[in-house]
């Protein structure tokens, strides 16, 4: 991917240089503890599943605790009030980059959004190390991984989740790794694009209405699938913006890390059986054909993964 002519934002609360709450100073990786009966290995998977897309770590908790035999999704409100960093766009590379990509995300969903009538308000991302306060979302913590915050309209991303993405997935190098991690935040913002439009008002309804807990996951992945076609959106808008924007290898090494975090992909390799009804992201061949969906078509209409009884 080349960034070097992006826009870059100034919608950024960098807060890298703030230590963590209660984890120390400088960075690392740490996991939070298990409770309810989740395990270091299920909570490690967890932080795996939440550094690729996860729209509210509390959701991938309750997902976890689903598949175990407890709890259940909570509910997307919170209580608490998020704290102040370094505002404006970051001079470091990976701060940089991060600003470029939002720059042009909200560049192209302004460009939808005025089409169609509407006004576009774009999402401010939180960049920060070990945890920081999540505002009205509870904590942020590195293993949690990227997350969208809908009542604050804030993405939170620990920006040491890239370099776990290439260890971990081992899917990119060099332009594909960068493009990987806008892929990753297209897809919060995606959630953001949900938000604005209504959409996850609604399906949190529906969830606290839901007669099971399996139809309130059924829920949740069409809200992720469809996330992950706005991020296909957006790369189909850009690339007609910007022609050279694509390298050779980076739709491919974001399908890889799609297929690494399907649901079916990570209850295989942690539990070595695959339970489709606790899926909250859905599974390898689902999110790569969504991404696709997207990127193929280039609209908004194409994402309609509530209208469709074949996801």
């Amino acid at each position: 991917m080349r960034d070097d002519d992006f826009r870059r934002s100034d919608n950024i609360d960098d807060r890298r240089g703030e230590g963590g709450f209660g984890g120390g100073g400088g960075g690392g990786f740490g996991f939070p503890r298990g409770r309810g009966g989740l395990g270091i290995g299920t909570i490690l998977i967890l932080g795996i599943v939440g550094y690729a897309f996860g729209i509210d770590p509390r959701l991938l908790i309750g997902g976890a605790e689903i598949l175990t035999g407890g709890g259940q999704a909570p509910s997307y409100q919170t209580d608490g009030r998020g704290s102040q960093g370094k505002p404006g766009a970051p001079t470091d590379e990976m701060g940089s980059m991060i600003s470029g990509v939002l720059g042009e995300i909200d560049d192209r969903w302004d460009e939808i959004f005025q089409a169609s009538g509407q006004r576009y308000s774009g999402p401010r991302i939180v960049l920060f190390r070990n945890a920081t306060n999540g505002g009205r979302c509870g904590m942020a913590q590195s293993a949690m991984g990227p997350f969208y915050c809908p009542p604050d309209k804030q993405i939170f991303l620990d920006t040491e989740f890239f370099k776990q993405v290439e260890t971990r997935f081992r899917g990119c190098s060099g332009s594909a790794c960068r493009f990987t991690a806008a892929y990753i935040i297209a897809h919060e913002a995606g959630h953001h694009i949900q938000n604005l439009l209504g959409i996850l008002p609604k399906v949190s309804r529906l969830q606290q209405q839901a007669g099971s807990k399996a139809e309130a996951n059924a829920l949740q992945v069409r809200v992720e699938l469809q996330a992950d076609c706005l991020s296909g959106v957006w790369v189909n808008r850009q690339s007609k913006k910007r022609p050279n924007f694509l390298e050779p290898g980076d739709i491919e090494a974001a399908l890889t890390t799609a297929s690494a975090i399907g649901d079916d992909t990570l209850q295989r390799k942690s539990t070595g059986r695959v339970v489709p009804d606790s899926f909250t992201h859905g599974s390898a061949a689902q999110r790569k054909r969504w991404f696709m969906t997207g990127y193929q078509q280039g609209t908004v209409q194409a994402c309609n993964t509530f209208a469709t009884d074949d996801l």
